[in-house]
């Protein structure tokens, strides 16, 4: 008691502004008392009306201080009795600080709170719970405000057990009255088991973290090797070609030009694919984090609590389109050049389309991937399946989508909002998913007329040119009731004589550049296959074409 004692004087002799003891103490005509200095400071500040900073009451004019020296005398006599002054600002407890329990009048900062007492206590009013036995077996973590969260709301007992028939933490009393029969444990040991699996999380992240740093460094390394192999192609082609004196000086500068725009066209694909590999990373380490913090965690009741909360971690696609070929991108070009500086006069009157072809994109300006074969059988083509969702940002106002995976044209528009990445003039929509690697997946379609396609993000989205398979950015199987299919690129229409079915598979080797269609029925049949280069990653696409026409992307196991 005599130390409460000691804390009322205290905060009744210091100052309300400084919140020290008082200085050449005044007092103004209110009846409240600051240091003088203080006071003078604060009326300084005010221009006209000065005020009370407690009361709020005005004085006109500014009143004349004086110092009261009976109060002065009475905190020196203070002073010398023991009395301290009030502790630093810092020390009290804030807007966002947990606030001492025990603490009367202003509050200082709680240091622990104990999960037994449900109460939160400053470094003087903690000391008990480190002195005394009787506190010996209580559990002490950081402080908290959610204190209340572990009370049960029902029977304001402490949640110290777990249902896992409801997902839920309770009292002991729940476990015997509205949880009777249920699968119910102690909240330490729910927190165990959670915990394994919370670490298990924590380990598939970091590995795919180091996965996925491990090929940013090979697409490095793939960047490197692009940029060197341009650039020894470059010098040889033009140590060749000075050989050739004036003649040949003009198709060098047309075959540099082109080394350099399939380089740059190879640059920006290797780039896109090493951003979309950094952002994972990044949202990888997020990830990691939130778990890491939620590891740590004292409070059981808190971790479950915000257990539930944590998405499921999807699973990981490692990219299996890197593929480092240092010194190999531009090989043909150089034999090309080569050649042509032995057969000169062959090559400038007959043979110079030779060399043109031999530069341009998608022929023989880089050599082909490493050989993969293409899966043959239905059970090889799986080991490539993934999962597509379509994006409703990208759909025709007047399709419909369902679980994502389901797309079925209608005759008035439904609620979408207006987005730029949104088809205006045709009924078509594009899939979330990116696609680069090798990727594999089915679709059911019904209807009249449905193309099934892949395009990149960046094809149009209105106008004649934004149609799928009427342009250089997108590549798309036309389906007709009869079964039977053509397919259409840039405005170019191939028939397709191999009987068809309702249900299509789609290959993609992004690398290989390599677009199969497949008849998915007791057997599969190849439709139609492109061999093409590649240059950013695809998205899958469908485009419907009257009311009854629908198309469902397949669950594959």
């Amino acid at each position: 008691m005599a130390q409460k004692g000691v804390d009322l004087d205290q905060e009744t002799f210091s100052c309300s502004i400084c919140l020290d003891l008082l200085k050449d103490p005044v007092t103004i005509p209110c009846g409240h008392s600051y240091c003088m200095k203080c006071i003078q400071g604060f009326w300084d500040e005010e221009e006209k009306i000065h005020s009370c900073p407690q009361c709020r009451k005005t004085f006109t004019p500014r009143p004349v201080l004086v110092k009261n020296t009976m109060l002065a005398a009475l905190v020196e006599q203070l002073k010398k009795t023991g009395l301290q002054a009030a502790p630093a600002d810092h020390c009290y407890a804030g807007p966002e600080d947990v606030s001492c329990d025990v603490c009367s009048g202003r509050k200082l900062k709680a240091i622990k709170s104990c999960l037994i007492c449900l109460a939160s206590y400053c470094e003087k009013h903690l000391q008990p719970h480190l002195d005394e036995a009787a506190f010996k077996k209580h559990k002490l973590v950081e402080p908290s405000k959610n204190l209340q969260e572990n009370i049960c709301s029902i029977h304001d007992e402490v949640m110290k057990m777990f249902c896992r028939t409801d997902q839920k933490c309770i009292c002991y009393l729940c476990s015997v009255d509205e949880h009777r029969g249920h699968d119910t444990v102690s909240a330490a040991a729910e927190r165990t088991e959670r915990q394994r699996d919370l670490e298990e999380s924590q380990q598939q992240i970091q590995q795919r973290i180091q996965d996925r740093e491990n090929e940013v460094k090979l697409l490095q390394q793939e960047l490197q090797a692009i940029n060197h192999s341009a650039d020894q192609t470059v010098k040889n082609s033009e140590k060749i070609f000075t050989q050739m004196i004036r003649l040949i000086k003009k198709r060098s500068c047309d075959v540099k030009q082109q080394i350099r725009s399939q380089q740059q066209t190879e640059v920006s694909r290797v780039k896109d694919l090493q951003e979309e590999l950094e952002q994972e990373i990044t949202e990888l380490k997020r990830r990691d984090a939130e778990l890491k913090q939620l590891s740590l965690t004292e409070d059981h009741s808190q971790f479950l609590l915000n257990y539930p909360s944590l998405p499921p971690l999807s699973e990981s696609t490692p990219s299996s389109s890197i593929n480092v070929r240092p010194l190999r991108y531009f090989e043909d070009v150089r034999a090309a050049v080569s050649e042509l500086r032995d057969e000169l006069q062959d090559i400038l009157s007959e043979e110079w389309t030779n060399i043109s072809v031999t530069v341009t994109l998608g022929d023989v300006l880089l050599p082909e991937p490493e050989p993969k074969s293409e899966p043959k059988s239905r059970a090889d083509l799986l080991k490539f399946s993934c999962q597509i969702t379509l994006d409703p940002n990208t759909a025709h106002k007047e399709l419909l989508l369902s679980e994502n995976r389901k797309v079925k044209l209608m005759k008035q528009p439904q609620s979408y909002s207006d987005h730029p990445d949104r088809f205006t003039d045709y009924f078509q929509v594009l899939s979330r998913e990116s696609l680069t690697g090798r990727c594999y997946w089915e679709v059911d379609w019904r209807g009249d007329n449905v193309f099934l396609a892949v395009a990149y993000k960046k094809i149009r989205r209105s106008g004649h040119k934004s149609k799928f398979g009427l342009n250089d950015k997108s590549w798309a199987l036309y389906c007709s009731p009869d079964f039977s299919f053509s397919f259409y690129y840039n405005n170019k229409r191939t028939s397709i004589s191999a009987p068809g079915s309702s249900r299509i598979g789609v290959y993609l080797d992004h690398r290989a550049g390599v677009l199969s269609f497949y008849s998915v029925s007791k057997s599969m049949t190849l439709l139609h296959r492109v061999q093409t280069t590649f240059t950013r990653p695809l998205h899958a696409g469908v485009r419907l074409c009257w009311f009854r026409d629908s198309a469902e992307f397949c669950k594959l196991k």
